[in-house]
């Protein structure tokens, strides 16, 4: 089944643009989902599995590299955003 998730990441960090920027590339780096990026959220389309497996690994980096942020999501199984 195909997932889209849509991201939007709000970083405590002072630098929060270059922390938004690292999330985003880091999303970048899977070359088995698709990943579309507009000023104000982030769309992933794959497999649901894999998406929510990026997802889940995206979190817990970004807290390991940067720190808390909040992140914000919204799920569309069986839907690929076009």
């Amino acid at each position: 089944m195909q997932l889209t998730a849509e991201l939007t990441v709000y970083p405590f960090q002072t630098d929060y643009k270059d922390t938004i920027r690292h999330i985003v590339a880091r999303l970048n780096a899977y070359d088995d989902i698709n990943v579309r990026t507009f000023p104000t959220a982030t769309i992933l389309v794959g497999n649901y599995d894999r998406v929510m497996e990026v997802v889940n690994e995206v979190i817990k980096w970004s807290y390991l590299e940067h720190g808390k942020c909040v992140f914000v999501a919204k799920f569309l199984p069986g839907y690929e955003a076009d």
